[in-house]
């Protein structure tokens, strides 16, 4: 049955499609930054962010950013070019109007730009940023098609997995600040040392990353966000956005080198990634599932490479990240303009196109042939650097690269085999060469860095010198000897080939990763999660918005909880202290006393002239509060709020009916004993926290900025210099609200609609 939505014949007659422009213009843009990246190595600058934080704007084009720069704009170009063709035909096949165009440029673009930012970010607060901005484009971009509910599905699973796998990013950069006392991170890896903190810190930033690339346990939500057009995942789910995960334990390799335990765990998690994505890579029928699955694997060997740690390591991590990134990209567009010209997107129902579409069948060949690590790409020197790293790792690891590299071999040979050779099957449409071109221009990318490997070695080199913090230097090249590596490569080839004969080997064995998956896996705990949350949050909302008390316990209770749970939590020896009382102490003591009884009686009225007045009478004393403490114009300002205040509660009061006595009606007991308990617990929970910064304030703090400035804006005191100097423009917009509700009040009564 072919795919829903999409035609069998790709480039019909008639009509002239409109030209892309918001895709071209990606492209030109795309192009620039590749030119930037390639020209403009090692530049970089620093501007002031937030001071009074110690943030800054650092960006510098470093190795690493230079690697990740190149394959993010590089890729880009190409991608959006075969995007401009495929997006086209996209919204023609779901009868879609072009303008629609406008809500998947935008972003791709943003997504570009923000990857550059992440790789060239020197700032761990600044890498968090743009961490989060590309999972916000990733959401807009897997659910671009917005009327498939899989589509909005995946897109809300992805946000939700890497954003809040990326608040770990920020608990340690906040960790680090307070230990090192700065978010820049070069003085970062050059201050910290092995400690708890620095553990806890690179734990929590590799969970983050590790979120974003996919890996085992979080991995499941790439295979969802294959419901994305086929642009998206040939650039974010291959050679962007997983990407950013491994750019991030680059980044901050140095940092995660001194916890072993870290470093272990990094190798533990990227070989059972290899393993679960490899072995569902085998048994998959959707081409882009096959692909996904394939990804998450891939980006397991990365990662078990950051674990081994070392030079050798960290520059075969670097190598195999733009490999698989040029790789990978043909082979999504492959898989997408196999499904424009075909309308099938399952292996089990193609075959045979090699004779059909040669040149995309030679193009994805070289690329299928850069993934399984064959001689004459790219791609071979990425599995020799793989295996020399694990060679001196051990045996134990040695083992896990065979593998990996055999699941490799098999599924990717399974892929190509499947799509291009054996019977024919189907009608196929004319290939639009925009979804072919992109192919064969990574294909001869991947193909030339076979026979001339040099400036690869040397891009991944300098990547790795940043990643290691020392000098890297990497050698590949064709040895015909017995060396470990080239054994380990050709025991890889005979494993895999063996297991595309005989599929059954592996048969019994994915499944039974498949079912146990959707059994058990994370996937389900997800799921499980979010109807909790859906019933929690749903109980909540019941309480909350049924009167006005529900809402505001809402806020002062659970912010109650948090102040006690902090008092308790923090030490508070000498943290409260008791002032003498004296002066004019005397006569404010009474006044705070009288707030007090007005409190009260506001509370436990019943007569509602009686709730007003006691309400002016606070707003009066608190008036007369500010005169004895030096501030006679803000009391002034006080009583006339104050005044005009009491003369509208009156005013409306006289206007409410007059049937019903005028008297509140009592509420249950069980409803006045929940108000008592909240406004106790919110009451004593703000008397502690005013009560310990009152006596002990921060050093620093703003306040004192403001009174040091207080004089240059001619003001008699602070507090009227903040209102109308200082925020003055947020006061303006304050005022304009008020004197718009009062115009809707106002007509609204003057018309006899409130009552």
């Amino acid at each position: 049955m072919p795919v829903r939505g999409v035609a069998v014949a790709v480039d019909r007659g008639g009509t002239r499609p409109t030209a892309d422009r918001p895709g071209w213009s990606a492209c030109v843009i795309a192009v620039a930054g590749f030119a930037l990246c390639l020209f403009a190595g090692g530049a970089g600058f620093s501007l002031p962010w937030a001071p009074s934080l110690d943030l800054r704007l650092a960006f510098a084009l470093d190795g690493l950013a230079v690697l990740y720069g190149l394959l993010a704009t590089g890729v880009g170009a190409l991608v959006f070019a075969y995007g401009t063709r495929y997006l086209t035909l996209h919204l023609e096949h779901q009868r879609r109007p072009a303008v629609e165009r406008w809500r998947f440029w935008p972003w791709m673009t943003l997504f570009a730009v923000s990857m550059v930012g992440l790789a060239t970010a020197q700032d761990l607060v600044l890498v968090f940023v743009f961490f989060d901005l590309t999972a916000v484009c990733s959401y807009f971009l897997i659910g671009f098609d917005r009327a498939e509910r899989e589509a909005r599905r995946s897109a809300l699973m992805a946000l939700l997995v890497t954003v809040v796998a990326a608040v770990a990013m920020l608990v340690a950069a906040v960790l680090l600040h307070a230990e090192h006392g700065t978010f820049a991170i070069p003085e970062l890896l050059d201050r910290a040392e092995p400690s708890t903190t620095t553990t806890l810190a690179a734990a929590l930033l590799a969970v983050a990353a590790l979120a974003k690339s996919a890996q085992v346990p979080l991995h499941f939500w790439l295979p969802k966000a294959m419901a994305a057009p086929t642009p998206v995942s040939a650039y974010l789910h291959s050679a962007a956005m997983v990407a950013a995960g491994v750019l991030v334990l680059g980044r901050v390799h140095p940092l995660l080198a001194r916890s072993e335990a870290v470093l272990t765990g990094l190798v533990v998690v990227g070989a059972a990634s290899v393993v679960v994505g490899g072995v569902l890579a085998l048994r998959r029928d959707v081409l882009k599932q096959v692909l996904a699955y394939s990804t998450i694997s891939q980006y397991g060997y990365m990662v078990m490479l950051y674990g081994i740690g070392g030079a050798a390591a960290n520059g075969a991590a670097a190598f195999y990240v733009l490999a698989h990134g040029i790789a990978k990209s043909a082979l999504f567009m492959t898989a997408g303009a196999v499904t424009m010209a075909t309308g099938e997107d399952r292996l089990s129902r193609l075959g045979g196109l090699g004779r059909r579409v040669p040149v995309l069948a030679v193009a994805a060949g070289a690329a299928s042939a850069t993934l399984a690590a064959l001689p004459l790409t790219v791609g071979f020197f990425k599995d020799e650097l793989l295996f020399a790293a694990a060679v001196e790792r051990g045996p134990v690891t040695v083992v896990l690269a065979v593998v990996a590299a055999t699941l490799t071999f098999a599924y990717i040979g399974r892929f190509w085999i499947g799509l291009f050779l054996g019977p024919a099957r189907g009608s196929v449409g004319a290939a639009s060469t925009l979804l072919v071109a992109p192919v064969v221009v990574l294909a001869a990318v991947a193909v030339l860095g076979g026979v001339v490997v040099e400036p690869f070695a040397r891009l991944a080199e300098d990547a790795a010198t940043v990643s290691a913090g020392e000098p890297v230097t990497m050698s590949p090249g064709y040895h015909l000897d017995a060396r470990p590596e080239n054994l380990m490569a050709v025991a890889a080839w005979a494993l895999g080939g063996l297991l595309l004969v005989l599929p059954r080997l592996t048969d019994g064995l994915s499944r039974a990763f498949a079912a146990a998956g959707e059994r058990f896996g994370p996937r389900r705990a997800y799921d499980g999660t979010l109807r909790a949350l859906d019933r929690v949050s749903a109980a909540v909302h019941d309480r909350e918005v049924r009167d006005l008390r529900g809402s505001i316990a809402a806020v002062l209770v659970p912010a109650g909880l948090l102040i006690g749970v902090a008092f308790v939590a923090t030490p508070t020896a000498g943290a409260y202290m008791v002032g003498i009382v004296e002066g004019a102490d005397w006569v404010i003591l009474p006044l705070l006393a009288l707030v007090v009884v007005a409190t009260v009686v506001t509370a436990r009225a019943r007569v509602r002239l009686v709730v007003a007045l006691a309400l002016a009478v606070v707003g009066f004393a608190l008036a007369a509060l500010y005169a004895l403490v030096g501030a006679p114009d803000v009391a002034l300002v006080a009583v006339v709020v104050e005044t005009m205040l009491t003369l509208v509660f009156v005013a409306a009061l006289s206007r409410l009916p007059r049937e019903d006595p005028d008297r509140f009606v009592p509420g249950d007991p069980v409803r006045r004993r929940r108000d008592v308990f909240a406004a106790l617990l919110a009451g004593l929970a703000a008397f502690v926290a005013l009560w310990g910064f009152l006596s002990q304030p921060a050093a620093d703090s703003v306040s004192d900025e403001h009174l040091r400035l207080t004089p240059s804006a001619h003001g008699g005191d602070v507090v009227t210099v903040i209102v109308a100097d200082f925020r003055g423009l947020d006061t303006l917009v304050e005022i304009t609200v008020l004197l718009v509700a009062v115009v809707g009040v106002a007509t609204l009564v003057r018309r006899g609609r409130l009552w």
